[in-house]
């Protein structure tokens, strides 16, 4: 299924020079995009609700037909323990996180004794807790990690741009944890020559139009065939004013909606 994430409406909700779009905004124009899923991923409002408005986000979204998946950094037993509980108040059958945090950066080791802790509770509640590929630790750790711990509640979030601030390539990256991946965070992403020509800046492009394979991450990990969502989701820079920078905005997601659509 195509959703949107937070990160196709960044900086809509930043609200730099506007009103910020809310939560609910952001999932009526999920719906005006005829899009039926949504991933509230990194929504720093979200840590500060109290139940009445988590049970009025997840109200909202279920009256307009909307599915919410999750997504948050780290591992820490009492932060999978709240997104366990924020799933079950959404109905959201996945929690994307990943291993680092602002306030913690484990060991593998002491990484696996927290996952190994908190999985029966997700199983048991048949949520999925997908592990995105970052430039954190290697993807070849990653794989590790959740073959080791070999749940069926425990995946891969995969978004192979990330993975390049390591050396590693994208296509590498979706070759690698294909078998595992639970869910795909869907953005181009291209290099620019700075001004003056002295090194480069890294980051998104519309769909299409950047140096990702995406017909190769179709191939090899069949999200479709398996029931994997795909999550729209942006780098887009600063355009130099609101106006131009949402509008830019608005029209990548149409495009990568419509892109996904004309690879079904």
């Amino acid at each position: 299924m195509i959703g949107l994430g937070t990160y196709a409406f960044f900086w809509q909700h930043a609200g730099r020079g506007t009103e910020p779009l809310s939560l609910v905004g952001a999932f009526e124009a999920t719906k005006a995009q005829g899009v039926d899923l949504f991933q509230i991923c990194d929504y720093a409002p979200l840590e500060s609700m109290d139940d009445a408005e988590v049970a009025d986000a997840a109200a909202a979204a279920r009256d307009l037909g909307i599915a919410i998946e999750l997504g948050t950094k780290g591992l820490e037993p009492d932060r999978l323990a709240r997104f366990l509980d924020l799933a079950g108040a959404f109905d959201a059958g996945l929690v994307r996180s990943m291993l680092y945090s602002p306030d913690s950066r484990p060991t593998l080791p002491q990484a696996e004794t927290w996952l190994r802790a908190a999985l029966p509770g997700y199983e048991a509640s048949g949520v999925v807790l997908a592990l995105e590929t970052y430039e954190q630790i290697s993807t070849a750790q990653l794989v590790d990690l959740v073959a080791r711990i070999d749940s069926r509640s425990l995946g891969i979030c995969l978004d192979p741009a990330n993975v390049v601030a390591r050396l590693e390539l994208p296509r590498d990256c979706v070759d690698a944890t294909a078998g595992h991946v639970r869910n795909v965070h869907v953005k181009d992403f291209a290099f620019a020559r700075q001004d003056g020509w002295v090194g480069f800046t890294y980051g998104g492009a519309p769909m299409g139009e950047g140096l990702h394979d995406y017909p190769h991450l179709l191939a090899a990990v069949r999200p479709r065939e398996r029931g994997v969502n795909e999550i729209v989701e942006h780098w887009l820079s600063w355009q130099g004013d609101a106006e131009t920078t949402i509008r830019t905005e608005r029209e990548w997601t149409r495009r990568t909606v419509e892109y996904l659509r004309s690879t079904t």
